[in-house]
């Protein structure tokens, strides 16, 4: 698996985040999912994958500083990666260091080197909240990223979103009583183009009101961006 290197997280960072992959473990489950640990140089870091054989790209999920599989509107990741995998591989993970934001970012690093180890191309991440951050943040220092979706994201992480220079899709409540939209428009307005952000006036830090909305956008959006082009080939 290839050693994955990371520079300083923030501006405000000390000395490099190293981590390696020695190992990966997986269990498969009866839904046609498979569980994963995957063993690094930091600790374990715990997965599921949706595979997809068939098609080149792939979409990492995250969730705030808690972690979790589920993601915000509803559980959306476990649905999302399940509807999505006729065209895209998911891999939804937790985090070994929830809400430590640079350990969390060098964790979506690992599974952009574990997504690229088994064959797959471009890949987009999607974060809630801290998650948010986190993927803008591992979107910028990754060239195997392709895009990112930021749901409800915090400002904290994303002080240099000028260097991301790919796609970026933020979505964000206008009732979100937790992180007020306001960091999503900041966040929009010091990004590069291609950028869109998306305010739902009912929804909140969850997005519940608006589950069916957020899944419909990002069922949208995620395959041309994340399902360019294949592994194979490129430099």
């Amino acid at each position: 698996m290839d050693r994955n290197n990371a520079h300083p997280v923030d501006d405000d960072a000390g000395d490099d985040l190293e981590l390696e992959i020695t190992q990966v473990a997986g269990h498969p489950e009866a839904d046609g999912n498979m569980r994963l640990l995957i063993g690094t140089t930091r600790g374990e870091i715990r997965g599921i994958l949706h595979p997809c054989a068939t098609a080149p790209g792939g979409v990492i999920y995250v969730g705030g500083a808690m972690g979790g599989f589920e993601g915000p509107a509803r559980d959306l990741y476990g649905r999302l990666a399940d509807r999505l995998r006729p065209q895209l591989s998911g891999l939804r993970i937790h985090y070994r260091q929830p809400g430590v934001f640079e350990e969390c970012v060098v964790d979506v690093l690992a599974g952009v080197s574990f997504l690229r180890g088994v064959g797959v191309g471009d890949i987009a991440l999607v974060g809630h909240s801290f998650g948010g951050a986190v993927v803008i943040k591992a979107g910028e220092l990754s060239a195997e990223v392709t895009g990112v979706a930021a749901l409800s994201p915090q400002l904290y992480g994303t002080r240099t979103v000028e260097r991301l220079g790919k796609p970026l899709l933020i979505v964000h409540g206008m009732r979100d009583g937790i992180l007020d939209h306001a960091a999503s428009e900041d966040i929009h307005a010091r990004a590069r183009d291609p950028k869109r952000l998306v305010l739902y006036a009912e929804g909140d830090h969850m997005l519940t009101q608006c589950a069916g909305d957020v899944e419909e956008l990002l069922a949208a959006w995620l395959p041309p961006v994340a399902g360019r082009s294949p592994m194979v080939g490129r430099n």
